[in-house]
């Protein structure tokens, strides 16, 4: 039954989206409240799930989206993001320029929060974009594909670090052989991929980035300009490895972790930003904020629409949908490797949330680990590929790839749900490999 609540609930939407044409926002809070309600959640539980759902997922970033906003703004119209992409494209050349794309994903996504990640880079992909005349959407999935996989797959992230913990995996190997995984994986969803979907077009929200061609004279230097895009990254990468390698007696390890938090070091990089792209190049503090006001404005709709996502989200934890789907699986005979894999696509595919999907399958088969004898390893990377597949219309992830570029619904199926499920497909497909000769 939960299974064909869940289809029900994912045919509405794409009916009230792509056939009545109905707002992206409105259609997921209507599916949300019909989820609910055939699931028999009582009506005040149902209010409270979606309230918690939007309030958990904007709690969290919130701050990012707005932050990331104006920081990207500040990147693009300063003519930073001009500058950078002019350089990358120097550098490796219109024919190779998704290299660049992945390589600066791959190196920033090592380090950051997806979402800030993607925040930070997508004012870059358009600036590339408008001087290589390449279609945004086909350098757009080489960039989303290297920050996904850093994601999924890698420590130090929450999701691989927290799966880590459960199977007892020590983390170095498993960084080691999620980069072994990453580079296969990375080549097919970030390179080959993209060459199928070039002839898809992308309609970014006018205003959401300066859009003028600057002058060399305009443009800050290269080392001002990456270092000012990159102060998040510094940021962030030093609040982590601060974790990892200082005690937690020593007093500077707090401070490194707040200011490494993707709240604090956003609004770190923006004042940053303010000074070297802004003042310090004689800009009026009023047009800058003028131009943030504006940018901030063009993604309302997007802020709402991962909002709405959230809330369908939360429904279906709390109604008991991925409970049930997961139980389904718990006695299978299938190897752990696959098994960890399958449970996660399933909750992955039903509740939209990576994380959620990984800890609760990792939390199933992880009595299975100590009895088969399987690398622990290897079952992070499985249970963290497996929760990268197939992302749909309940993850936010769906949403903020589709409405920063534009996409209709059946377009970002074809870009985004394909890249991540071949990322997730390419991850398996490795730890099966490399369970060959490691045990």
């Amino acid at each position: 039954m939960s299974l064909l609540i869940l289809i029900a609930s994912i045919l509405l939407l794409l009916i009230l989206i792509s056939g009545v044409k109905v707002n992206a926002f409105i259609a997921l809070t209507i599916t949300a409240f019909f989820t609910g309600i055939l699931k028999s959640m009582p009506f005040t539980d149902l209010i409270n799930s979606i309230q918690q759902g939007i309030g958990s997922t904007l709690g969290s970033l919130i701050f990012i989206i707005a932050f990331g906003v104006i920081l990207g703004n500040l990147l693009s119209d300063s003519g930073a993001a001009q500058r950078i992409s002019s350089v990358m494209i120097r550098s490796f050349g219109i024919k190779h320029i998704k290299w660049a794309m992945v390589i600066t994903g791959f190196s920033v996504g090592i380090s950051m929060f997806y979402n800030a990640g993607f925040i930070i880079l997508i004012p870059m992909v358009f600036a590339v974009a408008k001087s290589t005349k390449q279609p945004i959407i086909y350098l757009g999935i080489a960039m989303a594909s290297a920050l996904s996989i850093t994601h999924g797959f890698l420590p130090p992230h929450p999701g691989p670090t927290a799966i880590a913990v459960i199977f007892k995996a020590n983390i170095g190997k498993t960084l080691l052989y999620g980069l072994m995984i990453a580079v296969p994986a990375l080549f097919t969803a970030g390179i080959v991929f993209p060459e199928f979907i070039k002839k898809i077009n992308a309609f970014p929200p006018k205003g959401l980035f300066e859009s003028k061609t600057f002058t060399e004279a305009e443009m800050p230097s290269f080392k001002i300009s990456l270092l000012t895009a990159l102060v998040p990254v510094f940021l962030m990468a030093t609040a982590t490895f601060s974790e990892l390698l200082i005690s937690e007696e020593n007093s500077i390890r707090p401070i490194l972790i707040f200011i490494g938090n993707p709240t604090s070091s956003m609004l770190i990089a923006i004042l940053f930003a303010i000074c070297t792209l802004g003042l310090f190049r004689g800009r009026k503090m009023q047009d800058i904020m003028d131009k943030s006001s504006t940018a901030l404005s063009s993604a309302t709709m997007i802020i709402l629409i991962i909002a709405a996502g959230g809330a369908f989200k939360q429904v279906l934890i709390d109604s008991g949908i991925g409970t049930d789907l997961s139980h389904f699986f718990e006695k299978s005979s299938l190897s752990p490797l696959v098994l960890g894999w399958l449970i996660a696509t399933i909750i992955r595919i039903a509740l939209g949330s990576a994380t959620v999907a990984g800890l609760t399958a990792a939390g199933i088969v992880q009595p299975l680990v100590i009895a088969s004898g399987v690398s622990p390893e290897l079952m992070v990377l499985s249970v963290g590929a497996g929760s990268l597949m197939c992302s749909h219309v309940n993850d936010t992830g769906f949403w903020m790839f589709k409405e920063y570029f534009g996409i209709s619904v059946s377009d970002t199926f074809k870009t985004w749900t394909v890249m991540e499920t071949i990322i997730g497909v390419m991850g398996l497909i490795g730890v099966l490999i490399l369970n060959i000769w490691i045990k």
